[in-house]
């Protein structure tokens, strides 16, 4: 019997436990070749094949039935902070210009590695507020001359999320999707650039996954380094190195799973249960738990509360830890508590986390 806690970690997140077992079974012999994944060629059939089949369903999951036919799929090193700079690096030409929502710490890095490389303007920033909310539709001008347009759709961070995608017109948009991808139904066809770190909600660490449009991979300068030219990292389909071929594999298998289970519309309804059993847990305590997002930008993705003091959050996450629970540490630069909810964190988790909750708050309340 394999133990398994309950994983509340933000990121390297919470996994299928079918999609752990599979590579487990295949991690030595991969489909009766006598070669592991880790060995096989990435110019060999094995390796394509599995390589093509990722692409493939990650289309039919980002565009149900359509595959997102005018968009590049590429997988990337580096992670999510490497395409703060590799973004405008491509996409923003010489004495151009950027807009940049600014809701999050990360947000507020991809502003400012743009800013190393050229002008980028923050539409909208929530710094002032302590990042507690996400603006409406409607709360932040678009500079129709902008060369992009980036957001960061959930602060993993301070618990916020977009419940909408930007309107930005012809401005191409630019999506920071690391921490909610695939989570919820989303009109990806809108987007000129999705980048996402694959270790929140789509597989492991070690591979960044970029879906470009391919009118756009015309601005990339030819002076760039191949490894992070969008147009040569495309022309050779992710292949212009030795590419993560694990991490790829493992996204594979995420993606394969969540098509077997419904897609992101079935996704966004689990989701949506296990965030208002949480949220509904903070709400009811009298303000024992304190939230930090409004109401109205809470994240389905990332809760994020307060005890009131150092020492009943010290006893909870003590507790938390005794039960089987980790992760529930609030991120290091604003403390407290922090319950990340991927779609791999399963609905009886939570539960036994409410009820901890619920239990915690009655004899220290």
């Amino acid at each position: 019997m394999t133990h398994r806690i309950h994983n509340f970690g933000a990121g390297p997140g919470a996994l299928p436990l079918a999609v752990l077992e599979q590579a487990q079974r295949e991690l030595v012999d991969f489909q009766g070749s006598g070669l592991s994944i880790l060995e096989a060629s990435h110019r060999g059939p094995m390796y394509e094949a599995v390589h093509a089949r990722t692409i493939e369903v990650l289309r039919e999951l980002l565009d149900p039935g359509r595959g997102l036919p005018d968009h590049d799929v590429l997988f990337m090193s580096g992670g999510a902070r490497t395409q703060f700079a590799a973004i405008p690096m491509n996409l923003l030409p010489a004495g151009g210009s950027a807009d940049y929502l600014v809701t999050g710490v990360w947000s507020e890095m991809a502003v400012k590695e743009a800013q190393k490389l050229g002008t980028a303007r923050e539409a909208y920033s929530s710094a002032a507020n302590s990042h507690d909310h996400v603006p409406a539709a409607g709360a932040y001008t678009v500079d129709p001359n902008a060369a992009y347009f980036h957001y960061t759709s959930n602060n993993t961070i301070f618990g916020t999320q977009f419940d909408h995608v930007p309107d930005t017109g012809d401005v191409p948009l630019v999506g920071d999707l690391s921490s909610d991808i695939l989570s919820r139904p989303l009109d990806a066809q809108r987007f000129g650039l999705i980048y996402a770190g694959a270790q929140k909600n789509i597989g492991a660490a070690g591979v960044t996954l970029v879906v470009v449009r391919r009118d756009l991979l015309a601005r990339c300068p030819k002076h760039l380094p191949d490894t992070l030219n969008y147009a040569k990292v495309a022309k050779e389909n992710s292949l212009l190195n030795t590419p993560p071929v694990f991490a790829i594999y493992l996204v594979g298998l995420v993606a394969q799973h969540l098509l077997d289970h419904g897609g992101a519309a079935a996704a966004a309804v689990r989701n949506e249960a296990k965030a208002t059993l949480l949220y509904g847990a903070i709400d009811r305590s009298g303000g024992f738990y304190q939230g930090h997002a409004q109401p109205a930008s809470r994240s389905k993705m990332n809760v994020t509360f307060r005890l009131g003091s150092e020492e009943l959050t010290k006893a909870f996450l003590g507790e938390a830890q005794a039960a089987g629970m980790e992760g529930l540490k609030g991120h290091r630069s604003v403390g407290g508590l922090r319950a990340s909810i991927y779609n791999a964190v399963e609905l009886a988790s939570v539960r036994a986390l409410v009820d901890l909750m619920d239990d915690f708050a009655r004899r220290h309340g």
